[in-house]
């Protein structure tokens, strides 16, 4: 679609050179579309990879003590020790 629009603005005279960095802006999109599709991995793809193995580190004493935090409304992150 972005390059079809590309097609059309390159035969397009608009006003005060609007084609014009129109094409541009389609362009760069362009760049960035073939820079996205040829990254094979995402970066959410690589962390999801690692979750579990992170999440197995933990034992089930850390999920043994987050349920019981959350039934007496306990959650959230730990208080700081002032020292």
């Amino acid at each position: 679609m972005i390059t079809e629009a590309e097609l059309i603005l390159s035969t397009t005279e608009l006003p005060e050179g609007r084609a014009v960095r129109s094409r541009e802006l389609l362009s760069s999109a362009i760049t960035l579309v073939d820079d996205l599709l040829a990254s094979a991995k995402t970066p959410a793809a690589a962390l999801g990879r690692k979750g579990g193995s992170v999440t197995a580190q933990k034992g089930s004493d850390h999920f043994r003590k987050l349920a019981a935090m959350r039934k007496t409304r306990a959650g959230g992150r730990p208080r700081k020790d002032a020292k």
